[in-house]
């Protein structure tokens, strides 16, 4: 390794960036579209023999030249990934792996959390750590009918609120898990906010962080997946592995989740929910979106209304606490953040 040079890569780097992706595509990875930092393993030629990224608190797109395999310089790659998440001050971390490369990071300090056979593994650097939140979670186990819900709330809308209020009148004690990574433009902390404001009326519900384990879109990886539809199930597979034994620890028996009528997505992405999750004996429940006027209320519209500072659009949209909350100079430097956006209408 004395000869080898080990450093970032910008993304602005054109040359390297080529020759990464065609040792990815060497070992049937695409780079994957989210990332903030990549670093590569030089030879004495300053060619790639070795890389890996990171996008958040996750380790992901590794791959070594065939014939510089079994020299170290994986472990040589985690090393340098892993110095670099602690200087973030990320110590708690993840990564995704083909199932068969899963054994190698074990050997590096990894513990798996689930797996999806023949797809990928979820493992993080925290032997317990899975085990840990379900014990933290089984402390709010009820008697009774459990259910849950699973929310972004990108931002909380009425029609979050409707499909609370439906799924609570459904059941003794709901679980509502909102997602607290933060890979949308309405930080997590504001959104858990406007959450707990739109579900107080509702005392049967009780509100937890996702915390690392339910993974969202921007976080799944997709880079050693062939295609979209390969892609949604991995993602749908590797939630349903992980939300059962969620259940397992609240004694849920049932989960609901909002119809998606405009998005291809989300649509299959609860299909495949709709026929696992009976397997294991919890119910699935699609509830429809709630409308205004003929109109479908959604996030990516109040959004939409927040760019374009309209806040008598937002009426009949949020609950009317949010909008006088939207105005406020506390939400401000996100409104402004949300104005600069190219797109916010996300599917």
């Amino acid at each position: 390794m004395s000869d080898y040079v080990i450093s970032e890569v910008r993304p602005t780097d054109k040359r390297t960036m080529a020759e990464i992706d065609r040792l990815l595509q060497n070992e049937g990875i695409t780079r994957d579209a989210n990332l903030d930092y990549t670093c590569a393993v030089y030879d004495e030629d300053y060619h790639v023999i070795a890389t890996g990224s990171c996008f958040g608190s996750t380790l992901r797109c590794f791959a070594v030249r065939n014939d510089h395999q079994g020299e170290g310089l994986l472990n040589t790659v985690l090393s340098h990934l892993i110095s670099m998440q602690y200087e973030r001050g990320n110590s708690r971390l993840f990564l995704y792996t083909k199932t068969d490369s899963a054994r190698f990071f074990g050997d590096l300090g990894f513990y798996e959390i689930t797996r999806v056979d023949g797809t990928l593994v979820f493992m993080e650097n925290r032997r317990d750590g899975f085990k840990n939140y379900l014990t933290k979670l089984s402390a709010s186990r009820k008697p009774g009918k459990s259910a849950a819900l699973v929310m972004n709330a990108n931002p909380f809308t009425l029609g979050h609120q409707y499909l609370v209020e439906k799924a609570a009148a459904a059941c003794d004690y709901l679980h509502l898990f909102i997602v607290s990574e933060d890979a949308s433009l309405i930080p997590f902390a504001i959104r858990k906010k406007l959450v707990l404001e739109g579900v107080a009326h509702l005392p049967n519900v009780i509100c937890h962080d996702s915390g690392p384990y339910i993974i969202s879109n921007a976080t799944f990886p997709s880079y050693f997946l062939k295609d979209e539809a390969a892609v949604i199930e991995g993602h749908a597979r590797l939630d349903l592995e992980i939300f059962k034994k969620i259940a397992a620890a609240l004694s849920i028996t049932e989960r609901f989740v909002g119809e998606e009528p405009a998005s291809q997505v989300t649509g299959i992405y609860n299909e495949i929910m709709a026929r696992e999750l009976p397997k294991a004996g919890i119910g699935c429940t699609i509830v429809p979106r709630k409308k205004r006027a003929a109109e479908i209320i959604s996030a990516s519209t109040v959004r939409a209304c927040l760019k374009k500072k309209d806040f008598a659009g937002l009426a009949g949209l949020v609950p009317p606490a949010s909008i006088a909350y939207f105005q406020s100079q506390e939400f401000a430097p996100v409104l402004e953040k949300i104005c600069r956006a190219d797109n916010v209408i996300h599917y």
